[in-house]
């Protein structure tokens, strides 16, 4: 429905006191799911931050594992070459070039010790890693077993609560999908048919105040928002309808009450018959 100009003060006030109703019955909805959507949202990016943690150990062990390949690869090679060079000694001319033969195999040999030596830190540094992702058990002082949690016990036991809170909001959500469907249905009807800076002035304040309270009623004289008295010509004013009053304590739009109560009334009527 487009917005429309022809609408008068009282009936921009009915329609921007209805919004606020609704809305603060769909902030009542919101409360009653406590804190269950942002603890969903903080399990997720969890899980979602311990999945690439797992993921950079995997690769990890996987660059590792290459490396014992590479290394292997080396010892076979250093193994022909010194076979070649035992093979060259037995047709040497002279104790240089037998010399010069035995040091390359010398050579051969460190490099041998030192790829083994490699292949062994890769192979402890593999169990470590592992362990980090399945888990591993010691025994302490007191010659106890102890079990330490890995990676993927962790997210499983995360994944399974993760699975048991987005029931439990869901089962909420089922049981006012239907009120909350229709109220935001009236809330996006009301929207379109009142002036865009009276929205936006509405929409600032609900964001201003932690009760979400833009539009309030004059309670026993005084503003529902702030509780300030408000002078006794302005109440007749507001009474009046003949403009938007603005509480100069708050800023928050200000309505009488016998119009509050009106709405009040219509609303939950709305609501009963959903």
């Amino acid at each position: 429905m487009a917005k429309t100009k022809e609408l008068t003060v009282e009936d921009k006030l009915r329609a921007i006191y209805d919004l606020q109703l609704i809305d603060s019955k769909i902030d009542e909805i919101k409360f009653t799911r406590g804190e269950l959507p942002l603890d969903i949202e903080d399990m997720e990016d969890e899980i979602q931050g311990l999945n690439t943690r797992k993921e950079k150990i995997e690769n990890k062990i996987e660059e590792l594992k290459n490396n014992i390949i590479k290394r292997k690869n080396d010892i076979d090679e250093a193994e022909q070459l010194m076979k070649r060079y035992t093979e060259q000694q037995k047709n040497v001319r002279n104790n240089r070039e037998f010399e010069s033969l035995s040091k390359e195999i010398h050579y051969q040999e460190l490099e041998i010790q030192l790829a083994e030596k490699r292949i062994e830190e890769a192979k402890k540094e593999i169990e470590k890693l592992e362990g980090q992702i399945k888990g591993y058990t010691f025994k302490d002082d007191k010659d106890k077993e102890v079990t330490v949690k890995g990676i993927e016990q962790i997210i499983a036991e995360k994944e399974d609560n993760l699975k048991h809170k987005r029931e439990e909001l869901s089962s909420l959500m089922k049981e006012t999908e239907k009120q909350e469907e229709a109220l935001n249905a009236k809330a996006e009807e009301l929207r379109s048919i009142i002036e865009e800076h009276l929205l936006r002035a509405y929409d600032r304040l609900r964001k201003n105040f932690k009760n979400g309270l833009a539009v309030v009623s004059i309670q026993r004289g005084a503003s529902g928002g702030s509780y300030f008295t408000i002078p006794v010509q302005q109440q007749l004013e507001i009474r009046q309808r003949h403009r938007i009053v603005i509480d100069e304590h708050s800023g928050r739009i200000l309505v009488d009450g016998d119009l509050a109560n009106e709405e009040r009334e219509k609303i939950n009527a709305m609501l009963d018959n959903l």
